[in-house]
Formats: C-alpha cells, structure tokens, sequence
C-alpha cells in the first residue's frame, strides 16, 4: 500500500463532468489500497472572478481581505470533489489548509510554508477517508489566514507530500508530462520519460509553466519525487526527480521562453567600488528581482550596464534607479519592452562543448540578433525581440535533434494555481 499526493489544478475540476472524473481517480487508488491525499485549486475561473468582484467594490483592496476573500474558491472545490467521492460509494473527508496544519509566514498574498502538523490528515486516513486539501492557503501563527501566491496549489502538493512522507505526488494538469519545449509552438515536440530537479527547476524559472519553481525547490529539497501527468488522459506522465538516465548524445533537454522581460540600461556610470552594489542593493530592498546583467567596457571613466528585469517590475525599477541619482551619478537610464527570453536547458550541456556556439549559431542564421546572453551549468539564456520568439524555439528544437516524428495533441493552457 502506497502513500499517494494528488494534485489537480483549477481547469482539472473546472466543471461538474470534470470534478466527477477527478473523483473516479482517487477512488480507483483508494479501491487498489492505497492511501490518498488530494490537494485542489479553485475551479475554472473562480479566483479571477472574485478578483474582479473586489475590484468593483475598492480598486486597491487590503491584503488580508482579499486572502479572506480567494481562500474560498479553494474551499468550494474541496467541499465538492469530497461529495462527489461519496456519491462514487467511498469516503472522504475536505479540508482547508489551516485544517490541515498548514503553517506559514505572517504574509498575506505570498506567504511561504513554515510548517505542516498532519496529525489530522493522519487520523482520516485511519479512519479510511481520502484526504482533500484546499490549496494555495494555510494560517499563520497569529491566526491569520494567507494565501501563497502563484503556484501555491503545487507548493501545497508538495510540502505535503514532504511532512507525511508520500512515496510520490502526482501534479495533473491538461497536458501528460513535462515537454522538450511548449506544444503549442512545435507540434513535434517531446514528451519526456524523466528529467531531473535541476533541469526542471531551470525550465520552470525560465517560462515553462507546467511547474512552479517554489514547488520544484521544496521537492529538491525534501527529495519528494515528483510525477506530471494529464487529467484527461491515463497516459504515464513525467518522472521528476535526482538522477535521471542520460540520453547518449543529447545534451539539451528542454527549451523554454519567458516572455514577461524588459531590460533596463543604465548610462554613463561613475567606475568606482560599491557602485553596482548600491544599485543592486537599492533593487533588492524594493523585492525587485534582477536577471541578467551585462556591464560593457569603461570610456573616460564611465561605463554603461544593463539588466533584466519582469514586466511588471519595470516602471518601479526605474523610479528605484532614479531615487539613487544623488548616490550613484549617471548620465541617463532607458529602457526596452517587446522582449523574450529563449533558454536552452541540459544537465548534459556541462560535458557538451559547443551548445552554446550552436544556439549563437542558429540564432545568427535567422538573421535576428542577441541583444543580452546569461550562462550557467546547465543553461544559457539569450534575449531576442519578442515577436521573433516561435521562430527561434523552432529552430532551437530541430537544431539539437529534439523534434519526433509525431505531433503532439494539446489541451488548454496549463493551470498555475
């Protein structure tokens, strides 16, 4: 008998059919023997919906209402795939996440799990009930209710899975494992058997949305081996986990984009020590993320340096910059929208010389330019004009010998909750 974590995002109980083939899915591990706790998102569009609805009623809402406010899409679809369990002929029993145990920071809207208690989930399962948790929600100390921000449901998934020691946690989504690269863009693209936390985490950082980088980093670090798999489908999913098999000649695994990127550029900086830390510094103290950085060669004692941050930092990227002037003198700061990050990803790249020569190389070819380049062990990033972007994945793909012979089907777009 097994220990199993199921994970179903918001588009896998999206409506009534749907809510009833998720519980024909637990009561068929329940009728084999095992054990099972399910974590669920909101259905469907409910979150977006009751993020409208409060901004009809105040346009800049508190942050603990609204966490008060979006628990409940969660708690709705726990009560109900729990009746629906019962209506199949086996028990179950729905819990919110402080019911569970689920501790977190004092943060509404991004709080981080702090701690699970699962004595509770422990006295269901003995008393033979699957487990349904809400996700994206827990309680903090002080007893108040948080949310944890995009992703939560998998972050959820897979803490649980940590604290009562599940032999795996299965993340269902709309499409049967984790691909080469995005479907929708390469119709050949490959499904793949395996791929380790590394590469995962890196894709996931990188654009793919088929995982939560929160989620991977709690799975690599608790060693909870991860399975994607479809809700439409019983096909085998994506094993993600420590060791994988190395394919003989392939060192690129994946390729992912990242669309929300806007690079900053800073001008006719002082060349002194500290001056990159007391932007940087100024940046971090904002929560701004910064991703690549590239600081060209120094003229007359003045360099120029520029960087990557989202989309939606952008505008307050640039007052930060701004409010330093007096600290940090530079002649002028500028920015561009309209961009994308093309990633290759590969634990193999590390033994590979040449990947990256080959991917400068395709790009090249296209006649597009690279306008940022960022590297690690297993990654190179370059940032290209956004509207060239399905073109070079194209290339991408076929240039390192991922492309199938099929074509792949694809649902609708993966859930991030």
């Amino acid at each position: 008998m097994s220990l199993i974590v199921m994970k179903f995002g918001g588009s896998s109980v999206g409506s009534t059919e749907r809510m009833q083939r998720v519980a024909r899915r637990i009561a068929d591990y329940k009728e084999a023997g095992h054990r099972v706790a399910v974590v669920v998102s909101a259905m469907g569009d409910t979150t977006d919906d009751l993020i409208d609805q409060s901004k009809l009623l105040n346009s800049n809402p508190p942050a603990r209402e609204m966490d008060m406010l979006l628990t409940t899409g969660e708690q709705i679809s726990v009560a109900l795939l729990s009746m629906a369990i019962h209506q199949i002929g086996h028990t179950a029993m729905s819990l919110t996440g402080w019911q569970a145990g689920i501790r977190t920071e004092a943060v509404h809207g991004k709080a981080r799990i702090t701690d699970i208690e699962p004595s509770r989930i422990f006295k269901a399962f003995e008393e033979g009930h699957a487990v349904i948790v809400a996700g994206f929600q827990g309680m903090s100390d002080d007893g108040e209710i948080t949310t944890l921000g995009r992703g939560g449901s998998d972050t959820t998934a897979v803490a649980l899975a940590a604290a009562i020691n599940a032999d795996v946690c299965e993340i269902y989504t709309d499409v049967d494992g984790v691909y080469s690269t995005d479907p929708r863009i390469v119709k050949c693209a490959r499904k793949l058997d395996e791929i380790s936390y590394d590469e995962m985490l890196e894709l996931a950082n990188l654009g793919a949305a088929v995982l939560h980088p929160r989620a991977v980093e709690y799975a690599k670090h608790y060693n909870v081996r991860l399975v994607v798999r479809s809700s439409f489908t019983q096909n085998e999913g994506t094993s993600v986990k420590e060791e994988t098999v190395m394919e003989q000649g392939v060192a690129v695994r994946g390729i992912a984009y990242d669309k929300n990127v806007a690079r900053i550029s800073i001008l006719g900086v002082e060349d002194i020590p500290g001056v990159l830390a007391k932007v940087f510094g100024a940046l971090a103290a904002s929560e701004i993320n910064v991703d690549i950085i590239v600081q060209s060669g120094v003229q007359d004692g003045k360099a120029d340096f520029s960087f990557t941050v989202s989309l939606s930092d952008k505008e307050k990227a640039i007052s930060v910059v701004e409010s330093i002037r007096g600290e940090v003198p530079f002649r002028e700061v500028n920015s561009e929208e309209n961009l994308v990050k093309v990633s290759i990803v590969g634990a193999g790249m590390v033994s590979n010389p040449g990947v990256a020569a080959k991917m400068f190389d395709v790009i090249s070819g296209l006649g597009i330019s690279i306008k940022l380049v960022s590297t690690s062990e297993i990654r190179v990033s370059c940032v290209i004009a956004a509207e060239q972007v399905q073109e070079v994945v194209r290339a991408l793909h076929t240039a390192y010998g991922l492309d199938t012979a099929e074509q792949v089907f694809v649902g609708g777009p993966q859930d991030r909750r």
